[in-house]
C-alpha cells in the first residue's frame, strides 16, 4: 500500500504580512504612496510633508475622493461614467443660483439666512439624484451603452451649467455654505481629537467583531498577536493622521484680521489649530456609509454579484435594470455633494469647476484597485487612489513642473496602474 502522506505538499512558510492577512496590493499602494511623499519631500527640501501642505492636500483630495467612492460601484457593475465633472458643474451652478437669485427673489431668503444653505444643498442633491438616475434609466432600460450616455452627458451638463449662469462666476455664496469647503470650516482641535478617538475605537471594534463572527461560523482566524498588531496599526494610523492635521496652526495674520473684524485686540502669543476640516469629515462619513452599503446590504451584494456575472445575477432574480438606475442615482448624489465641497472651497461657482474631474475620478478608482472588468473594488482603495493622484499633482506643482507635463505623468501613471492591476489579477487567477 502506498503511503499517501508522502504525496502531500509540504506546508509553505507564511511571511509576516501573510500572517497578518493584509492585502498585498493594498500594501503595494501604501508603499508607493509613502515613497512618493518621501521623494517629493526630499526634492522640495522638506516642504511637502509639512502640516500645512498635508492639510491642504487632504482638502484638495475630498471632492475627487467623494466621487471616486461612487465610481467604484459604477465600474464594479461593468459601466463607466464620463459625465461626473460636468454633472458636478451643473449641480454647482444650480446651488449657486439658488443662493444668489432664486431664494432671495422668489422666497425672500437672502444670503446667510439660517435656511438658505439647507434648502440649497437639498435642491442640489435632488438635482444630482434625478440627473444620475435618468442616465441610469437610459443605460438600464433602453440598453444604451454607458460610455455613450455619459459621454453625451459630459457635453450636455457642462453646457447646461454654462447656460444657467451665462458663463459668469457666481458669488459670494452663503457664509454657512462655505464651511463645507475646508479652511473656512473646521472642527477645532478638541472636537477633532474626539472624532479621531471614536474612529480609532471603531476600527479596532470592527476588526475584533469580524474575528468573533468568523469564529462563530467556523472560519479560520488570524492569531491573537496578528489581530492585536492590526488593531494597533489601524488605531495608530488614524490618530497619527489626525495629529498631523491638528498640528497645523491658523496663521497669525488671519487671527489678527478676525480680531479686528470683531473690534477686539488679539492677545499676545495667541495661537490655535484648525483641526479636522469639515469637508474631510464629510468624506469620512461617505466612505463609512459606502463601505457599509458594499459589505452589509442587499444592494451592495447585488452590485458585486451583477458585476461578477451579469447573466447569472439576472437569472437569480436581481432586477439589473433598476440596479443600474440606483447606481447612477448614487453617483449623481455624490457628484452634487462634491459640488458643495468644491464650490465652497472656491467660495463661488466658476464656469470651469470640475474640469477634467472625470479622468481624475476614474483614475482614482482604477489606481485604487477597482477592476475595469467589473466585480471587484473597494471604497478605501478608491480614496487612497485619489490621495495618490492629488499628491502626485501637488508635488509636481511644488517643484515647478508645467501643467502639460503634469498631465502626461498622470496619463502614464494611469496606464501603468491598469497594467499592474492586470498582471496582479492574472497571477491571482493562476494560483
Amino acid at each position: 500500500m502506498t503511503d499517501t502522506s508522502t504525496l502531500a505538499p509540504p506546508p509553505t512558510e507564511q511571511s509576516f504580512f501573510q500572517k497578518l492577512g493584509l492585502d498585498t496590493r493594498l500594501l503595494g499602494m501604501v508603499a508607493a504612496f509613502v515613497l512618493l511623499c518621501i521623494g517629493f519631500n526630499l526634492i522640495t527640501e522638506g516642504r511637502f510633508l509639512t502640516p500645512r501642505n498635508i492639510f491642504n492636500l487632504t482638502v484638495q483630495t475630498v471632492s475627487v475622493a467623494i466621487m471616486a467612492c461612487g465610481m467604484v460601484f459604477v465600474i464594479v457593475n461593468r459601466h463607466i461614467d464620463l459625465s461626473v465633472g460636468a454633472l458636478l458643474a451643473t449641480c454647482s451652478a444650480i446651488m449657486a443660483m439658488m443662493q444668489t437669485q432664486i431664494l432671495p427673489d422668489v422666497i425672500g431668503l437672502g444670503l446667510n439666512h439660517p435656511a438658505t444653505w439647507i434648502i440649497t444643498i437639498i435642491v442640489g442633491l435632488l438635482a444630482g439624484a434625478i440627473i444620475g438616475g435618468f442616465q441610469g434609466w437610459l443605460i438600464g432600460y433602453l440598453a444604451i451603452p454607458a460610455f455613450i450616455v455619459t459621454l453625451g452627458g459630459f457635453l450636455v451638463w457642462r453646457n447646461v451649467a454654462w447656460f444657467l449662469t451665462n458663463g459668469a462666476t457666481i458669488g459670494p455664496l452663503d457664509g454657512t455654505f462655505l464651511v463645507f469647503g475646508g479652511t473656512n470650516g473646521t472642527l477645532g482641535p478638541a472636537l477633532s481629537w474626539a472624532v479621531g478617538a471614536v474612529l480609532a475605537a471603531a476600527a479596532v471594534w470592527a476588526l475584533w467583531a469580524g474575528r468573533r463572527a468568523k469564529v462563530k461560523h467556523g472560519f479560520d482566524v488570524k492569531p491573537i498577536w496578528a489581530e492585536t498588531t492590526l488593531s494597533l496599526l489601524a488605531a495608530g494610523a488614524i490618530l497619527g493622521v489626525f495629529a498631523i492635521l491638528i498640528s497645523y496652526q491658523i496663521p497669525t495674520r488671519r487671527w489678527e484680521r478676525m480680531f479686528v473684524a470683531r473690534g477686539e485686540v488679539m492677545p499676545e502669543g495667541f495661537t490655535q489649530a484648525y483641526g479636522l476640516p469639515i469637508s474631510v469629515f464629510i468624506l469620512i462619513a461617505v466612505a463609512i456609509l459606502m463601505t457599509v452599503i458594499a459589505k452589509r446590504t442587499r444592494l451592495g451584494r447585488y452590485i458585486f454579484a451583477t458585476g461578477g456575472n451579469p447573466d447569472a445575477a439576472e437569472l437569480s432574480g436581481i432586477n439589473t435594470r433598476m440596479l443600474t438606475v440606483k447606481i447612477f442615482a448614487i453617483m449623481g448624489v455624490l457628484c452634487a455633494l462634491s459640488a458643495v465641497v468644491a464650490s465652497a472651497r472656491l467660495a463661488n461657482h466658476t464656469n470651469d469647476i470640475g474640469t477634467l474631474d472625470e479622468l481624475r475620478v476614474i483614475a482614482a478608482a482604477v489606481i485604487g484597485g477597482t477592476a475595469l472588468a467589473g466585480g471587484a473594488g473597494t471604497i478605501y482603495g478608491a480614496i487612497l487612489g485619489a490621495l495618490i493622484m492629488q499628491s502626485l499633482q501637488s508635488g509636481m506643482a511644488m517643484v515647478g513642473m508645467p501643467t502639460p507635463y503634469q498631465n502626461i505623468v498622470v496619463g502614464v501613471v494611469l496606464v501603468l496602474a491598469v497594467l499592474l492591476d492586470t498582471i496582479y489579477r492574472k497571477r491571482l487567477g493562476s494560483r
